[in-house]
């Protein structure tokens, strides 16, 4: 019936109570490390937890409307809007919940990935715009040239790999995490 019922450390999302009355016709939950934030079949997103892991959305609560998808990270959360396919986003700065320095970037967005601490989005122009720790991802500038005609996404625990249309293969992030894919970019060709 779309309710939701929580348990747990209160601290950490297992108390509902000050939000419960709006935790009705939920169709999606996603999480942090210690917040929630639900998605409601009005496209409405309510927002509880450890304030420190996104679980207060008071900044940016008048932008949760019209909501079409909600994506996290360790700290932070970010919804994808259905009409204007914008990007509001809150939580640790450093996990991906500041992204006032690309949020002009962010426009017309097909997709979001999000790994542990950072967030990439593919634009339906093709071009990829990331934010959130540096060294996991949120910093493309290495390669962000190459980030053009993108088709896909995808995302370990602290790094990120796009395919181009013309099967090239980019990796960004933690190389330890499959961020830095130079040594075989030969034998990624049309992958």
């Amino acid at each position: 019936d779309g309710t939701v019922v929580t348990w747990g450390s209160p601290q950490s999302g297992g108390n509902s109570s000050a939000v419960h009355k709006d935790l009705v016709n939920v169709k999606d939950i996603v999480s942090t490390e210690a917040a929630f934030a639900a998605l409601r079949n009005d496209s409405h997103v309510v927002v509880w937890g450890h304030h420190k892991t996104a679980g207060n959305s008071k900044a940016v609560q008048k932008q949760l409307v019209n909501v079409e998808e909600l994506y996290a990270t360790e700290g932070a959360f970010a919804a994808l809007k259905r009409n204007d396919r914008t990007v509001v986003t809150w939580g640790d700065r450093l996990d991906g919940g500041n992204s006032t320095a690309v949020q002009n970037q962010l426009v017309n967005v097909k997709v979001i990935k999000a790994n542990e601490c950072a967030f990439a989005a593919l634009r339906s122009d093709g071009i990829v715009v990331t934010w959130g720790h540096p060294d996991s991802g949120g910093n493309s500038s290495a390669v962000q040239d190459q980030l053009v005609n993108v088709m896909q996404l995808h995302a370990t625990r602290f790094a990120f790999a796009a395919i181009r249309n013309d099967g090239r293969l980019v990796t960004w992030g933690d190389k330890m995490c499959g961020g830095n894919s130079a040594a075989v970019q030969d034998l990624l060709a049309w992958v």
